[in-house]
């Protein structure tokens, strides 16, 4: 990109052939949320003014982006936010990025909470806080509590509660032991906990690699931590009715199922379909009389 001045549409040009090279799936995307991210305009702005030469700083903050994205850095990481049920969030390497999927489990969350006043919710492995802060922001009456093993994660969940200006609290730990001693039930507990089997990690796509391993990868088939927390969960639920959600990987359902029914949670145990209809989220009730 050095020697000659470079117009909007030669950057978008370029870059889309230089990432089609070298595999990016979204090549085209990605180069215009790179360009818009490094000129601070919208994707929209950059077909207004094709034509606009870029200057000397400019393309120097827009290669260094390309550098990193061609090293396989995820795009969310580059630009600092991705978006989820609507809203921006704030991402960086001490959190998982984002992932559509996910909103399955915000959504059928929500159905479940159809059935709940001024609820009790906990979002256990809340990562950036998508899941806690997009419940709390749907449902102001809810008391939303939220936990991570990552104090580095939970900074970044703190920045998305402040940017959203909604009510949520945090605290550190593993699982259940993050909470205070007497803490009340919950009507809801979410999670979207490590659930990739460590057999799968050199199968996986670069850019997952550079995400934090904890949050993603865990024993036993994947399935380790999930099976902690459906072991200790009853002992959280309100009773009788309290919900538990859980997003897992592809082939999990079944077994996750199984997990619930045999803890108890045994009233309506449901398996849902993310958008690209594949089994993602694992939700059931404690019954009358648990």
């Amino acid at each position: 990109m050095q020697g000659k001045l470079w117009t909007v549409r030669e950057v978008l040009s370029w870059t889309t052939d230089r990432f089609s090279q070298v595999g990016l799936e979204s090549a085209r995307l990605d180069a215009e949320v790179l360009l818009a991210h490094a000129l601070d305009v919208q994707r929209v702005g950059l077909y207004i003014d094709l034509d606009r030469p870029l200057d000397d700083a400019e393309r120097d903050r827009y290669r260094g982006l390309v550098s990193r994205r061609l090293q396989r850095e995820p795009v969310a990481y580059l630009v600092g936010e991705r978006e989820f049920w609507s809203r921006p969030f704030a991402v960086d390497a001490r959190v998982l990025v984002p992932r559509p999927e996910t909103e399955t489990l915000v959504e059928q969350a929500l159905v479940a909470l159809r059935d709940f006043t001024a609820p009790r919710v906990l979002d256990v492995g809340t990562g950036s806080g998508i899941i806690a802060v997009t419940l709390a922001a749907e449902r102001p009456d809810a008391r939303v509590v939220a936990t991570d093993l990552s104090a580095d994660a939970l900074e970044v969940a703190a920045a998305n509660v402040a940017r959203h200006e909604v009510e949520v609290t945090l605290h550190v730990g593993d699982l259940f032991e993050a909470l205070p001693s007497q803490e009340p039930p919950f009507g809801l507990i979410a999670a979207n906990l490590p659930y990739v089997a460590m057999a799968e990690r050199d199968s996986l796509q670069p850019e997952l690699l550079v995400e934090p391993a904890g949050a993603l990868f865990a024993e036993d088939g994947g399935l380790a931590v999930v099976k902690r927390l459906v072991r200790a969960v009853s002992a959280h639920l309100e009773r009788p009715g309290g919900v538990l959600m859980l997003e897992v990987g592809l082939g999990q359902t079944r077994e996750v199922a199984r997990l619930l029914m045999d803890a108890g949670i045994s009233d309506g145990v449901t398996v849902h379909r993310d958008l690209a209809g594949l089994e993602r989220v694992v939700s059931g009730r404690l019954p009358v009389g648990a």
